[in-house]
């Protein structure tokens, strides 16, 4: 999982929205959604609560 990505999905797991994760890290909602997108594929997650159990497991 690439640097940003990460950023992302603590941002996510910590309850951000998406568009407070692309304030808070200078990026488009889109692109936060986007990277999230990649995230899923990667790792074959289909759900936001399997994204923050992935972020506490990774120590996000």
């Amino acid at each position: 999982m690439a640097p940003r990505e990460r950023e992302t999905l603590r941002h996510i797991a910590a309850g951000c929205t998406y568009l407070q994760a692309a304030r808070q890290m200078g990026l488009s909602k889109h692109t936060v959604d986007a990277y999230l997108r990649r995230i899923r594929a990667k790792l074959n997650i289909t759900t936001t609560a399997e994204m923050t159990r992935l972020a506490i497991s990774l120590g996000l």
